[in-house]
């Protein structure tokens, strides 16, 4: 008995190792091959065995279920935690690219908080308020501990200290101690367990830092209560007692947690592009049966069912008008305000906004496979997703924290022996201060919230971002790949005129043949010629042996004559003769920018269609833009030299190529890739997926087909060149903000840790409380969030 096995959890080699030893262990299985790029085991088995004593031969850390479970596992997890998030985690750091958890809890290697995933049928704010809110009740505890050892250690200050005449400073220093025990082990515990984490696994960050500088300070309290006469006087009071830090230890807790809470309180504000689209989709839809209306959960809706949409209503779900018209808010998801005029035949998308009008629609995608809910699922892959420039950072933090543990033992020695007396108070003090104020959570924190942010913006403006290395390489790009048809142009072609030039074939007969070849056809243009032949009523003939030609045409057997429908270069390919008098006819059309495909019934032209495709209003204004920014501007396309001529001379594009198949965009995207330029290819066919998946950066237009969007890392909802524009001010100013965000980090840590350390102290007698250096280091993160989130209110148009 052979199964295959979906493993999640699996980062490394050792880990694929370690499960596979596992595995192999278990009672009644005979083999067992882990493979670590698929995420799957290969298990043969004596007789079956339970999925929960895999799960329990594997632990915590890993999860194992059978291919197609998982979507239902979810399902199920998701119920059980209606409007509670996804029950999916990852780290806000990104430390383990898209790694993801089954629990809430800390990150393995750098300790932050996992965050909750959210999906389309969660439309509440729970997700992001529960961790804020348990970090809260926590912080207030803290608070309520902290604040009277603060104050008992700060009266040390009054002259006659009024607390002295009540109790004797060691019952005040025993009382100090009590009343930091729940601050230490239970409202901030989490430090020092995530502290021990990271020494454990030796992924050093700045829980480590944390919980040696107030666990020292803490442990040293501790002891000199328990144990005054062992340690010198330079620890003592004028009493006798051994100087306490609990104040200290408590308030540099009491302030990281509030650090962790204000990232928390930030960090819900980087998804609210994500919440605002959650709140698209209606909760209700009107189901019509027979001609009956009834309202129905938008749980409850199929594909195929008729829906009614009524004025001002949400539109539930993807589907087609089926009767009636209207006009559309989809600046939801366009980011494009003027409403939108639909009518039979036209596509609606779930959370667009209706008009003053009712209609019927069909729907047709229905719960996660809606536009909506796609937008919403790559908004949150892309957040999760590392940009390149996040590996400095990643670097930089690698080193970092050995090296601050270095500067503080060295701290230490200095002061210890060169430093003033009492020079071991000093040197504790000042060794713990590096330790706390050089937290690398800023550094950390500079790439992800920016890049969640960027998405968030895009996805709100009608540019959706497969991930944040997209965002980084879009800023870059020298040349942009086009095609015409759908992207320079509406993609919707009409008929403008057809032509008999056989006098055996009437022009009756010639749409009868192009409309039965074409309606096997998925291309625009055969679209076009179907639907122009269903208005004149046109009754369609068998047709045997279809064959569809990439970039050229279709060809098939009608009524026992070999029919071919294409442009020049298949007639050519054929060898077709074509009269002087067609060519000159259909040259003219070409040169107005038109599409004329040829119709040879027996090797013999019999007549054409001259096909019109409207340019985009915006196409002409964004290729300047794009052209002003120093980007090189190409043309692609399929279409024969004279059409492509005419679009290119009416959008100034000085560089294009006609009649040009798949493999030649591929080719031409390769060929310039070897040059050293840094290609984007736009597109919205089949035949642009393979130039979209091998250029640097590929983006698809929303308005065209799935293999395209599929293929690309930017898609762009509107299937507007505009949109392009818009990606790439949009990656400018993410960039910018990142790199303002690494220099705030850097610049801080660099400034902050030689103050800590006393660099000031022989100069001007400054030193930096470790309680300050508590405060700073918090808010450092808080900074580099806040500066994340101006993103949010950038025009990127």
């Amino acid at each position: 008995m052979k199964h295959t096995y979906k493993i999640t959890g699996m980062t490394c080699n050792g880990c694929r190792a370690h499960v596979e030893n596992a595995l192999n262990k278990i009672e009644g299985v005979v083999n067992a091959q882990v493979d670590l790029e698929k995420a799957e085991a290969f298990i043969e088995m004596e007789k079956h065995i339970t999925i929960e004593r895999f799960q329990k031969a594997l632990g915590n850390h890993y999860g194992i279920h059978l291919p197609g479970e998982e979507k239902k596992k979810h399902s199920l997890h998701k119920k059980e935690k209606q409007g509670e998030g996804t029950g999916v985690f990852y780290c806000p750091m990104r430390c383990e690219g898209d790694k993801t958890y089954d629990k809430p809890g800390d990150c393995p290697v750098c300790g932050m908080d996992l965050v909750e995933e959210v999906n389309s049928s969660d439309n509440d704010d729970s997700a992001y308020s529960k961790p804020y809110k348990k970090l809260l009740k926590k912080f207030w505890i803290s608070v309520a501990f902290t604040l009277p050892i603060f104050l008992i250690a700060m009266s040390e200050m009054i002259p006659n200290n009024p607390l002295y005449n009540i109790l004797d400073l060691k019952y005040w220093n025993w009382i100090q101690f009590v009343l930091s025990l729940p601050v230490v082990f239970y409202t901030t515990w989490m430090f020092f367990e995530r502290a021990y984490k990271s020494i454990k696994t030796w992924n050093l960050n700045m829980f480590t830092l944390i919980g040696m500088g107030a666990g020292v300070a803490w442990l040293f309290s501790v002891f000199g209560l328990l144990f005054p006469e062992i340690l010198p006087n330079q620890f003592k009071t004028e009493s006798g007692t051994v100087h306490v830090y609990f104040e200290a230890a408590t308030v540099i807790l009491t302030l990281v947690l509030l650090g962790q809470l204000l990232e928390a309180k930030a960090h819900s504000k980087t998804n609210s592009a994500v919440k605002e689209l959650l709140k698209l989709a209606p909760n209700k839809a009107i189901r019509v049966v027979d001609g009956e209306e009834r309202e129905i959960s938008i749980n409850d809706i199929k594909k195929g069912d008729l829906l009614r949409v009524k004025p001002g209503d949400k539109i539930p779900v993807d589907g087609i008008i089926t009767e009636g018209e209207s006009s559309v808010d989809e600046s939801m998801i366009t980011g494009e305000p003027v409403p939108v005029s639909k009518r039979i035949d036209d596509k609606v998308h779930a959370g667009t906004i209706n008009g003053k009008q009712s209609f019927l629609m069909e729907a047709e995608n229905v719960g996660e496979d809606t536009l909506l809910s796609q937008i919403v699922k790559m908004v949150n892959n892309a957040s999760k997703s590392k940009a390149p420039i996040q590996k400095l950072a990643d670097k930089i933090s690698g080193y970092f924290v050995p090296i601050v543990v270095a500067i503080s033992i060295i701290t230490f020695i200095i002061w210890k022996f060169l430093g003033p007396e009492p020079s071991n108070v000093y040197a504790l003090v000042n060794a713990i201060a590096v330790l706390i104020i050089a937290c690398p959570c800023a550094l950390g924190l500079a790439t992800p919230i920016s890049v969640m942010v960027g998405v968030g913006k895009g996805a709100k403006s009608g540019v959706l971002i497969k991930n944040a290395e997209a965002i980084e390489n879009l800023n870059k790009i020298d040349v942009l790949i086009i095609d015409k048809t759908g992207t320079i142009t509406e993609g919707k072609p009409s008929v403008e005129m057809l032509k008999s030039v056989n006098k055996d074939f009437d022009e009756l007969k010639v749409i009868q043949y192009i409309v039965s070849l074409n309606k096997l056809s998925e291309h625009p243009i055969a679209e076009a010629t179907v639907k122009y032949g269903k208005e004149k009523g046109i009754k369609t003939l068998e047709v045997k042996n279809f064959n569809s030609i990439t970039g050229k045409g279709v060809s098939g057997i009608i009524e026992g004559k070999k029919v071919i429908l294409g442009n020049e270069k298949l007639i050519e390919d054929s060898k077709i003769s074509i009269s002087e008098d067609v060519k000159k006819a259909i040259s003219k059309q070409q040169k107005l920018g038109k599409t004329v495909p040829m119709l040879a019934v027996d090797d013999t032209i019999v007549g054409y269609v001259v096909i019109a495709d409207k340019i985009k209003e915006s196409s002409k204004k964004a290729i300047s833009k794009l052209q002003e920014k120093g980007i090189e501007v190409i043309m692609l396309t399929g279409d024969n030299n004279d059409t492509a001529k005419a679009v290119a001379i009416e959008m100034g594009l000085s560089h294009f190529k006609s009649e040009i198949l798949p493999e030649g965009k591929l080719h031409e995207v390769e060929k310039l890739q070897k040059a050293g330029k840094l290609v984007a290819m736009a597109g919205d066919g089949i035949n642009d997926a393979p130039a979209l998946a091998k250029s640097d950066i590929g983006i698809a237009m929303g308005t065209g087909t799935d293999v395209a969007i599929e293929s690309a890392q930017i898609t762009l909802v509107k299937g507007d060149l505009h949109g392009i524009v818009k990606a790439h001010n949009l990656s400018e100013k993410v960039m910018k903000n990142i790199k303002q965000n690494l220099f705030f980090a850097l610049f801080y840590n660099s400034i902050g840790v030689p103050i800590a350390a006393g660099i000031l102290f022989p100069f001007f007698g400054i030193l930096l409380s470790p309680m300050i250096a508590a405060a700073a280091m918090s808010f450092s993160s808080v900074s580099v969030i806040t500066n994340a989130l101006r993103l949010k209110n950038i025009i990127i148009d």
